[in-house]
């Protein structure tokens, strides 16, 4: 018996010795990587934590690595989500990686909650970092151009932070506001923007958003009710992640060019068209200059811009954080135009009581300075005499050539361009902050009950000065009482308060008894908007009051109540319903309160028998959504409904007895005014093959707005006015939407992913007044600069909105427009307004987006192009400029594009469709490549490398600088540059 306890007791030893031995020692770790289908996956990366030991799995999935007991092996393969796992001795390691968020996977952002992709009902894109737009990016918006089908986005030009037009599924009205709803961290922003800034987006620095959410149908958007007509953005930024605290920057500096420019007589031609035209001995000829001024590439120069942007993120004692700070700094291809920008963004999100209680804390802070140019100086450039010198030492205003009237500078002349820049000091600063905090309290004894309050602000202040000095000519005018007027001095400032506090509850039961799942949604909204906008203006010596000074506060409240409930039976069958009823001080006592229902049904067919055991479908979803949305915000005025009075000024005073007196007169209104509604049809199928290596969606959808606001004519003397703004009309809209992802190639150290997607949006107005009235021929809209009645377009009923309206041009034999003759339509005997008519449109026919991501090892490369078919423009420059009708005005020359030598036009033919132009265009926005350096330094950091170009080139026939306007009358947009960037982005 002793002898055996000895054995014993030596083999325990000897065993306790081994596992110390084998603990201490390497030794051979088998293990498997799997998929979530459970299949092997090949070539996965295995490492071992901190160090460049390593192997890869063979073909079958498995693998062996020496390891000790502890170890950490990291599993990675491109496209998947990579894992850690430590190494316990003698047990075998299994692990299944799972695809990057892509596909039915995806967690989207909704109104008052997110859902998976797989769960939606409605139509909702998401566009997330991973496939935001590369480069020197100032505003939000252009991270998301041409990346979510059914958005147009256009903006304003290449000025540092240019405003943007978004258009989601084509306009919902006529004269209101066709701005999408945005709502930044929960906090719903207005369409106002914010004066002294370009872009009230900018407010938010591109850096620290993480996804965009758009909500385009009625099931989706009709949770926000009476501002949803025009779809719902949904901006998310970053927030903090659990581990260790990380450090990151990221920087860039970008250079840009001008690509393009307006060909205009140089000045050797122009002295030879003046010579022809007038003689060698007129006296056109004698006003003549000895220079070769190019005064475009006077005004432009080369823009320059940097941005930094650092940020601390990571977890401690159960909460989230992250910090960031941003600098941007853009000057702009017109000389004096550019920005300074400061940002500050925090998010905590703390978590008490077993997570019972989950905070968030959102906090954003901006400073910027803007130095705002006059961009009529690019018309200017074009049409100023290039024979002229910039400047003349003799010149009493400010050194610059300066044509003269006699000995006062000539009023109807050609300003100075360079003048123009740089004699405007046009300056402001803003301030804006938009914060939220909420709270999500689940029950202890409820936990499927959560209460959440949410109360967000977004507060601005704004001022801006405009000086132009008294030797300035540009400036120079005369008074009404005929004295001179000599510079100016403007200042203008804006407060603005939005505060919101939401309260809801929300219910989610999974019911196995019924294999169902309930989630319940009801609470109420309180939102309170106030401005305060003032302004006044003098003459530099304060003599001359050139504005009033003028106060003027505005408020708003919208009250709301609402709720939505998602019911999903056997995991395949999908029901939602939202309702939600506005009330707003917008409207009277009568029309006040709206209801906004919405109804939206879904089927996985992917889950039914017949498709479940396909391996290569991987998603089937048929949609079908049907909803009521809102449209409150039809004027700038918060009180439309109201009769209201102008005081009148100057000369519009009578004269009782030996004083003159102010007299009040009464505007037109309508009491009964109240908001447009939308009624949208959607349905919308979503498919994957191939475990979501194709994936996308087909829809289809059918808009129509009754109730537009619309400027109708009234009786005579009826609100002392011919017109009155009022609700009429209908208009529709129907379109189709197409998404396809793809990605060919998912390998070890290969990745590539395509995305494309195409919109196609066709408008009708249906009615425009309450009579039928064949002789009405609808409301003219787009304004020009020349000719009489000042319009380019018409909006009438059984025709597109905004089309054009013009006569039509005859051509001579050779194919030449021949002047001031236009066909006979009518067929009277006579051309006159009868024989004008509806042709083209500025909107597109056609709108595509296509891009690509791919991964080679450290390498990455990616690029986005679009395309916009079927589009015209009103080439406005041309019809105003491209002509002789002001080469020469008695007492100052006037330079001309060279495009009048395909008219030969004496006079501005401003109707004449000649000059609506094809403006389709392929663009290719932005490349780049980098190349990412990891565990430097001891692993304590990952550098990035990178190289972007934007707006690297246009594929148009349009014969103007640029064919993206918005509006499809072109009259010199600021041109976007072609940007090279260099960026580096520092993780440690």
């Amino acid at each position: 018996m002793k002898r055996l306890s000895k054995i014993k007791m030596y083999i325990t030893v000897q065993l306790m010795f081994l596992s110390v031995l084998a603990f201490c020692q390497d030794v051979n770790i088998e293990g498997t990587v799997l998929d979530v289908n459970k299949e092997p996956m090949p070539g996965v990366t295995v490492i071992l934590k901190n160090t460049t030991t390593g192997t890869i799995t063979r073909p079958d999935g498995t693998f062996s690595l020496a390891a000790k007991d502890g170890d950490v092996l990291v599993f990675s393969f491109i496209g998947f989500i990579s894992q850690e796992k430590v190494v316990v001795y003698g047990k075998n390691i299994i692990v299944e990686l799972e695809s990057e968020v892509f596909g039915v996977d995806e967690v989207v952002v909704i109104g008052y909650g997110s859902l998976k992709k797989d769960d939606a009902t409605g139509s909702v894109s998401s566009v997330s970092t991973k496939d935001f737009n590369k480069g020197a990016i100032t505003s939000p918006q252009d991270l998301l151009v041409g990346k979510a089908s059914g958005v147009q986005i256009t903006t304003a030009g290449g000025e540092p932070g240019s405003a943007a037009t978004i258009r989601i599924r084509g306009g919902s009205s006529l004269s209101a506001s066709n701005d999408p709803l945005f709502i930044i961290d929960g906090v719903p922003i207005d369409n106002d923007g914010v004066s002294g800034m370009r872009n009230p987006l900018n407010t938010i620095n591109p850096n620290d958003i993480e996804s965009f959410s758009v909500l385009k149908d009625a099931s989706a958007t009709a949770i926000y009710g009476s501002r949803a007509s025009n779809g719902v953005i949904i901006i998310t930024t970053k927030k903090g992640a659990k581990g260790g605290l990380k450090f990151n920057y990221n920087a860039n500096a970008s250079v840009g060019f001008r690509t393009n420019e307006i060909e205009t007589f140089s000045a050797d031609d122009y002295r030879q068209l003046i010579s022809a035209r007038y003689g060698e001995g007129s006296n056109a000829r004698a006003l003549l200059g000895h220079a070769d001024t190019d005064w475009q590439k006077e005004i432009f120069q080369t823009s320059f811009g940097h941005d930094h942007n650092f940020s601390m993120s990571g977890s401690k004692l159960n909460t989230l954080f992250r910090l960031s700070l941003g600098y941007s700094n853009q000057k702009g291809l017109l000389k004096t135009s550019g920005l300074d920008r400061y940002t500050a963004n925090l998010s905590v999100s703390p978590s008490l009581f077993d997570n019972h209680l989950k905070m968030e804390l959102n906090l954003k802070g901006m400073y910027i300075e803007n130095r705002f140019t006059d961009n009529g100086a690019i018309n200017t450039a074009m049409l100023f005499d290039p024979t002229q010198e910039v400047y003349d030492q003799t010149s009493d205003y400010g050194g610059y050539f300066t044509w003269m009237d006699g000995n006062k500078p000539g009023t109807l002349a050609t300003s100075n361009p360079l003048a123009l820049l740089q004699q405007r000091q046009d300056r402001s600063e803003v301030y804006r902050s938009i914060g939220n905090a909420k709270f999500d309290y689940s029950f202890h004894f409820l936990p499927e009950l959560t209460v959440t309050l949410n109360m967000g602000y977004d507060y601005s202040m704004s001022d801006g000065t405009v000086f132009i000095p008294e030797e300035a000519a540009f400036a120079y005018r005369k008074a009404s009482d005929g004295s001179d007027i000599s510079g100016e001095d403007r200042s203008y400032g804006q407060d603005k308060k939005n505060e919101l506090l939401d309260f809801y509850l929300k219910y989610e039961k999974q019911l196995p008894s019924i294999n169902s799942k309930l989630n319940v949604m009801g609470g109420y909204s309180w939102q309170h908007f106030w401005r305060e906008n003032e302004v006044k203006a003098t003459s530099v010596n304060g003599a001359y009051l050139i504005t009033p000074e003028q106060i003027t506060p505005t408020e708003n409240y919208l009250v709301s109540f609402f709720g939505r409930m998602n019911y999903t039976l056997k995991d395949r069958y999908l029901l939602t319903v939202t309702v939600r009823q506005d009330g707003t001080s917008r409207f009277s006592e009568d029309n006040c309160w709206g209801m906004f229902p919405s109804l939206a049904l879904a089927w996985r067919l992917k889950e039914e028998t017949f498709l479940k055991n396909i391996d290569a479908v991987s998603n089937l979803k048929l949609r079908l959504g049907y909803g009521i949305t809102g449209q409150q915000y039809i004027t700038s005025d918060n009180y439309p409904y109201l009769a209201k009075y102008n005081l009148s000024r100057g000369t519009a005073r009578y004269l009782m007895g030996n004083e003159w007196v102010t007299m009040a007169r009464p505007n037109g209104y309508d009491a009964n005014l109240k908001w447009e509604e939308t009624t949208t049809f959607n349905v919308g199928i979503d498919y994957g093959f191939l475990d979501e290596r194709i994936n996308g969606s087909i829809e289809l959808y059918q808009r129509e707005t009754k109730d537009l606001i619309n400027k109708i004519p009234v009786a005579a003397g009826t609100n002392f006015t011919n017109v009155i703004l009022t609700n009429v009309g209908t208009l529709q809209n129907k379109g189709i939407e197409f998404n396809l992802n793809v990605r060919p190639i998912v390998a070890q150290d290969l990745f590539w992913e395509i995305g494309f997607n195409l919109s196609r949006n066709v408008n009708e107005i249906t009615k425009l007044t309450n009579v039928d009235n064949p002789d009405y021929n609808g409301v003219q809209t787009g304004g020009i600069s020349t000719g009489i009645g000042g319009y380019a377009k018409i909006n009438s009923v059984g025709k597109p909105a905004n089309s054009f309206y013009m006569f039509q041009q005859v051509y001579n034999g050779e194919g030449m427009p021949i002047e001031g003759l236009y066909a006979d339509r009518t067929g009277d005997g006579l051309v006159n307004e009868k024989d004008m008519y509806h042709y083209k449109s500025s909107t597109p026919d056609f709108i595509l987006g296509f891009s690509s991501r791919a991964e080679y090892k450290n390498w990455d490369f990616s690029f986005a192009a679009r395309a916009s078919l079927g589009n015209y423009m009103y080439n406005d420059l041309q019809a105003s400029s491209a002509n002789y009708q002001y080469v020469y005005n008695s007492n100052y020359l006037q330079n001309v594009p060279r495009s009048v030598l395909n008219t030969n036009f004496k006079h501005q033919q401003a109707h004449s469709d000649y000059y609506v132009q094809e403006a389709s265009f392929v663009k290719l926005d932005n490349v780049s490549a980098g190349y990412s350096f990891e565990k430097l330094f001891n692993d304590k950091m990952d550098l990035r490398l990178s190289l972007t170009s934007q707006n690297i080139f246009v594929i148009t026939d349009y014969e103007g600088v640029d064919p993206e306007v918005f509006n499809g009358i072109d009259n010199a947009v600021y041109p976007r540059p072609r940007t090279f960037v260099l960026g580096a982005n520092i993780l440690f």
